[in-house]
């Protein structure tokens, strides 16, 4: 049988490919063929016509919105999050399979069509329940926002790694006077212009945080006409100094307004422009209206109480909060609880505190902890763990070391109840002791390679290698204490992520 699969996650780096990797090989020893498009982000290949008019089915495993869905309209389908096909690929292969021979291709409901040819204003879809729904909208919105927050922290980072602290009171590179002229101030031969042309760079990318949040956050629940009250509501949040929280909160009342007015039937003369104009109009005005006059201000006051609290924090209650932010880093190693403790770090980012900082450095720590414990164990006692197992843990290197949790992911499928608490330990410890030592980060992503732009960095490798060796010395304990083997099937459920690409 001839299969499509479509995989999709919030950062496009790790689940992305390693859910297409394991489809694959389910698919190939199951005698089925199956081609799979990676939305990640290093791009991806749509499938051709041919392959579309041959497919009997899609598999469709993404935690975002699938792009282009509507090229799968004729094909039964199977939707699962991108987790479930790294771990029960085959399971997915078989529902596939089912459903193509009990619902033949050409059976399923077609969306509506516009005149112009565009199907017509539909709502996103992640699941049945409203607490999916929830999270596949805001899974979306960090999607998109991911690549703007690691590339504006890491020219920050920069900016202030070549022109220290006070590169913050630095002339702006471009300035005008009284009478609008500008001026360019920039001197390729000093390290000071470079540093601030990197720094106010950065700073613009970052400033584009909350928007894109807000307005993709819109786009995932009621579609494009949903994108500019998504947008200008997350510039009011911006305005208003109602900051990450604010962002969240426009995106998901832009979304609800459009879906709401999308529940009223125009009158045919009005039906073309809905989408272009009446829309994103009456959302606009109603969203900023709500933003500006009734919320903004509360919401900038819970920014602010956030922040207070964080500088608060200090000593004992600092290194608690690190340990939990480590428990939530490899409690699921990429999964919504991961995500959540890594939002909370990026939202603490934009109020500048040192306390911050401190809270994005343990976070990443944390988040590090889990492959390079994996690849130290399987590198220290191959005999525990199957020749699949010992090949991902040569990949866990790399993927540790560049901030990608998600390669510990084959270990904890084939061995949860032993793999995932020892991993959780390390982290604890990576994350308070980063928190002790005080160890700073301005960059939201980067691992091994912005060391050098981390606060205390010698402390900081030291809380990351400490965290390492208690998970890899319990992984090692506590698979050598089990009385029986490793199942023969671990070796086919740890899918070797080598081939996954380490962007990011």
């Amino acid at each position: 049988m001839k299969l499509l699969a479509v995989t999709a996650c919030p950062t496009g780096i790790a689940h992305t490919y390693m859910a297409a990797e394991a489809l694959e090989v389910a698919a190939e020893e199951a005698g089925h063929e199956i081609v799979v498009e990676t939305q990640g982000s290093a791009g991806s290949t749509p499938f051709t016509q041919t392959q579309l008019d041959e497919a009997e089915a899609i598999i469709l495993a993404a935690d975002v919105e699938v792009r282009d869905k509507e090229r799968f309209a004729h094909l039964p389908t199977v939707t699962s999050p991108v987790k479930k096909a790294i771990g029960g690929a085959p399971g997915l292969i078989e529902q596939a399979v089912a459903k193509a021979t009990a619902q033949p291709k050409g059976s399923a409901v077609v969306p509506a069509q516009r005149a112009d040819g565009e199907p017509e204003m539909a709502t996103k879809n992640f699941g049945s329940g409203f607490g999916s729904k929830l999270r596949g909208w805001l899974m979306t919105g960090v999607s998109y926002v991911i690549p703007f927050v690691a590339a504006g922290g890491l020219l920050i980072a920069l900016g202030f790694a070549l022109g220290g602290y006070q590169i913050t009171e630095a002339p702006d590179i471009v300035s005008f006077d009284d009478n609008g002229v500008a001026s360019v101030a920039f001197d390729p031969g000093a390290l000071q212009s470079w540093a601030a042309l990197l720094f106010q760079t950065g700073a613009l990318a970052f400033g584009f945080l909350v928007p894109v949040l807000a307005g993709f956050i819109a786009y995932a629940i009621a579609d494009r006409p949903a994108l500019v009250p998504g947008f200008v509501g997350g510039m009011i949040a911006v305005n208003t100094h109602a900051g990450f929280l604010g962002g969240l909160v426009a995106g998901l009342l832009a979304g609800a307004v459009i879906y709401g007015l999308k529940l009223w039937q125009p009158p045919r003369a009005l039906a073309g422009i809905m989408p272009v104009l009446v829309l994103p109009l009456i959302g606009t005005a109603v969203v900023g209206f709500i933003m500006f006059v009734l919320v903004g201000t509360p919401l900038a006051a819970a920014t602010t109480g956030l922040t207070n609290w964080l500088n608060g924090l200090s000593g004992t209650n600092a290194i608690l909060l690190g340990a939990l932010l480590g428990l939530m880093m490899a409690f699921d190693m990429g999964g919504p609880v991961n995500k959540a403790a890594y939002a909370f770090a990026v939202a603490g980012l934009s109020t500048g505190s040192e306390t911050a900082l401190m809270i994005m450095a343990a976070v990443m720590a944390a988040g590090m902890t889990p492959p390079l414990a994996l690849a130290l164990a399987t590198a220290v006692r191959k005999n525990l763990f199957t020749k699949a197992e010992q090949e991902n843990g040569r990949a866990a290197w790399l993927l540790g070391a560049s901030f990608i949790t998600e390669g510990a992911i084959p270990f904890a499928a084939a061995d949860p109840l032993r793999v995932i608490p020892s991993l959780m330990a390390g982290s604890a410890v990576a994350g308070s002791l980063s928190m002790a030592f005080g160890a700073t980060l301005r960059a939201p992503h980067g691992g091994i390679f912005v060391v050098p732009l981390i606060g205390n960095p010698f402390a900081y490798l030291l809380a990351i290698i400490a965290g390492t060796l208690v998970s890899a010395a319990l992984v090692v304990g506590l698979k050598s204490a089990r009385r029986t083997p490793a199942p023969a099937a671990a070796e086919q459920t740890a899918t070797a992520p080598a081939a996954a690409p380490v962007a990011g």
